[in-house]
């Protein structure tokens, strides 16, 4: 079903207050459609008889000051008011004021638009997780104790840890082991930095950095 815009405002101006719409010349027009095409307004339809020529069927829903149909026309069919109709409405109603409105709130919205586009790509290119896969023996560096440490009033956290050992003797022995644990974040923020210090404590504990998995 075709849109009715007659009762739109353009400007604060109500639509049916501004005789600005297209006029089809009956004998001009060739039925070529490319009125009824290119008007994204719907303002042209097409009549059933043959040949078939364009007809102004909702001349209200015309953009006020838009003059593209009758540009395009092949056969200049098509005909507009004088611009100066145009002009005299700014003049007499004084849209100014609320097109300066309308600017702003649309300001805001584009502001607002790319604000958020530009969170979410920061979003998406924030690693707020990771997997760590380390190996050695951990019978006596206290090593959780100072993983633990690390994320103290920080925000992050360890998840999900696993501590594989043939035996618990064999920890105390000094036998080696495997760790995995999650390393995530408690606010987005970006991990990557505290995992280079959580690959710096493996290392001064001289254990081993198997493997790392982000995302």
């Amino acid at each position: 079903m075709a849109k009715d815009l007659s009762n739109s405002l353009w400007h604060g101006v109500p639509r049916r207050e501004i005789p600005w719409f297209p006029k089809v010349d009956a004998e001009a027009c060739i039925g070529c459609q490319l009125c009824f095409v290119t008007c994204g307004r719907e303002v042209f339809e097409m009549t059933a008889d043959t040949p078939s020529r364009a007809e102004v069927a909702r001349p209200y829903n015309c953009m006020v000051g838009c003059s593209t149909c009758a540009m395009v026309c092949p056969t200049d069919a098509i005909a507009f008011p004088d611009k100066d109709l145009v002009r005299r409405v700014e003049r007499e109603h004084r849209i100014f004021r609320q097109v300066r409105q309308e600017a702003s709130a649309k300001r805001a919205k584009v502001d607002a638009a790319e604000a958020r586009a530009a969170a979410e790509k920061k979003l998406a290119e924030t690693t707020t997780r990771a997997r760590v896969s380390i190996a050695g023996t951990f019978g006596e560096k206290r090593f959780l104790v100072k993983l633990d440490e690390l994320t103290r009033d920080r925000p992050f956290d360890i998840v999900d840890l696993k501590l594989e050992v043939p035996t618990v003797k064999g920890l105390r022995e000094k036998t080696p082991a495997f760790m995995a644990f999650g390393v995530t974040s408690t606010d987005e923020s970006d991990v990557r930095g505290f995992l280079a210090e959580v690959k710096e404590l493996v290392r001064a504990n001289g254990l081993v950095w198997v493997d790392e998995t982000v995302g």
